[in-house]
C-alpha cells in the first residue's frame, strides 16, 4: 500500500504534468497564429510528452494501491510577448516541474518509501533532458535570431520533431 503522503504528493504531480500538456498546447497555438508551424509542432509533440508524464503516475498510482485522484486545471498562460518569451517561460516551467519531483523524492526517501524513489528516478532522469533541450532551444534562438534565415532554420528544425509515445508508460501500459 502507498503511503497516504506520497499518494497526495503524485496525485498533485499528475495535475502539474496536466497543466503542463495544457500549457504547451497553448504556446502551440500561439506559435501557430504567428505562422511558426515547426515551434507549433514541437510544442504539439510537448503537449502529448506530458500527458504521457501524467499518465505513468496515474499507473504507478494503480499499480501501487494508490488512488488517482483527478484535480482540476488552472486556465494556462495564453498572452505571450513574443518568441523569446514563449522559450523563456518553457525553461522556468520545466525547472519548476523538476523541483516538484525532487520534492516527492525527498518525502519518498522520508518516508523510506524505496520502490517510490526508484521509481522517481526515470522522472528525476526526464527532468534533466526536459531542462537542457528547454535551455538549449531558447540559447538556439538567441544565437540564431528572431528574423530571416535564422529564425526560418531554427522553426525548421523545431518542426522535425515527432511524437513517439514514453518506453516507459508502454511497459507500464501492458503489465
Amino acid at each position: 500500500m502507498l503511503n497516504k503522503r506520497i499518494e497526495q504528493m503524485i496525485n498533485d504531480q499528475i495535475t502539474k504534468e496536466l497543466y503542463s500538456s495544457t500549457l504547451y498546447l497553448s504556446m502551440s497555438a500561439w506559435f501557430s497564429a504567428q505562422n511558426l508551424d515547426g515551434f507549433a509542432q514541437w510544442y504539439y509533440v510537448q503537449t502529448a510528452e506530458e500527458r504521457d508524464h501524467a499518465l505513468i503516475l496515474y499507473q504507478y498510482l494503480l499499480k501501487t494501491g494508490g488512488d488517482p485522484v483527478l484535480q482540476a486545471l488552472e486556465k494556462p498562460d495564453r498572452d505571450f510577448a513574443d518568441i523569446a518569451d514563449v522559450l523563456a517561460r518553457t525553461v522556468k516551467h520545466e525547472e519548476f516541474i523538476t523541483s516538484s519531483i525532487y520534492e516527492i523524492v525527498k518525502a519518498a526517501n522520508e518516508e523510506m518509501d524505496y520502490k517510490t524513489v526508484q521509481f522517481l528516478n526515470w522522472f528525476v532522469d526526464e527532468q534533466v533532458q526536459e531542462e537542457d533541450t528547454a535551455n538549449k532551444n531558447l540559447n538556439r534562438f538567441k544565437t540564431m535570431g528572431s528574423e530571416g534565415k535564422g529564425l526560418f532554420m531554427l522553426d525548421s528544425q523545431m518542426g522535425a520533431r515527432v511524437y513517439t509515445k514514453t518506453a516507459l508508460l508502454t511497459t507500464m501500459e501492458t503489465k
